[in-house]
């Protein structure tokens, strides 16, 4: 038996409500990322994740890659999507307790990195409780100690609509690898992933319910997902 925490990418979308139903009907609260930009094209979708049990935090204004940005840039679009993010839990009804922030790409700024991740604290967002994680390489990387949400398995679906060579049996033999190259392996005894799937209507449109299709698989194999877990910025180390 493995554990895991749901997160998902990029809302809101016009499949973002069909997303929370399938999640909330198995008992899944997710951690759901989103970008203002889409947040202000789905307003009422993104109001329906909030109101339906769903962690909305704060994964950038614009989808930079942020390695690409001076610090000024940066701070300004994690910035612009605090005040959208903030006055989404208001119009939802919904105290907003915890403030996870997570990087568009993963790319955590390159040289201004190690500034972002001082910014963050500074700014109080939260840590997700990565405790459980036991990968080798994820404490080698450094992210024990960073404040933004990595993964620990990225399901790849998001490049269904943007890789003309990319089939869905690529992401099922991936999912089915006990090796796969450049990933950690999905399946297995006493691991603990954060998984990374994406909220994208163009997926939907090859994939019909392709969130559905995959989740249920993990379940399937083993993997229960947990209700996520934050440290609150006064209980984060050094």
């Amino acid at each position: 038996m493995s554990t895991a925490i749901l997160t998902i990418d990029d809302i809101a979308s016009g499949n973002t409500p069909a997303i929370v139903d399938y999640l909330n009907s198995k008992g899944i609260t997710a951690v759901m990322f989103a970008v203002g930009v889409n947040v202000e094209k789905f307003y009422e979708e993104a109001i329906y994740a909030l109101r339906n049990g769903m962690i909305v935090g704060n994964h950038s204004y614009s989808h930079a890659a942020f390695s690409k940005l001076t610090l000024e840039e940066a701070i300004a679009d994690i910035e612009r999507n605090e005040k959208v993010l903030n006055m989404l839990y208001r119009d939802a009804g919904v105290e907003r307790v915890f403030r996870p922030f997570r990087f568009p790409y993963g790319d955590k700024g390159g040289e201004i990195a190690k500034e972002l991740q001082k910014y963050l604290a500074e700014k109080g967002f939260n840590k997700l409780d990565d405790t459980k994680v036991s990968f080798e390489w994820w404490k080698r990387d450094g992210h024990t100690k960073f404040i933004d949400t990595f993964w620990t398995y990225d399901v790849e679906e998001y490049r269904l609509p943007l890789e003309s060579g990319f089939t869905v049996e690529d992401v099922w033999k991936k999912m089915k690898d006990p090796n796969p190259p450049h990933a950690t392996a999905l399946l297995g005894d006493n691991k603990h992933h954060i998984i990374l799937l994406h909220a994208h209507d163009e997926t939907e449109a090859i994939e019909p319910m392709y969130y559905m299709k995959f989740i249920d698989f993990m379940l399937e194999n083993g993997i229960s997902f947990e209700k996520p877990a934050f440290f609150q910025p006064q209980q984060f180390g050094d």
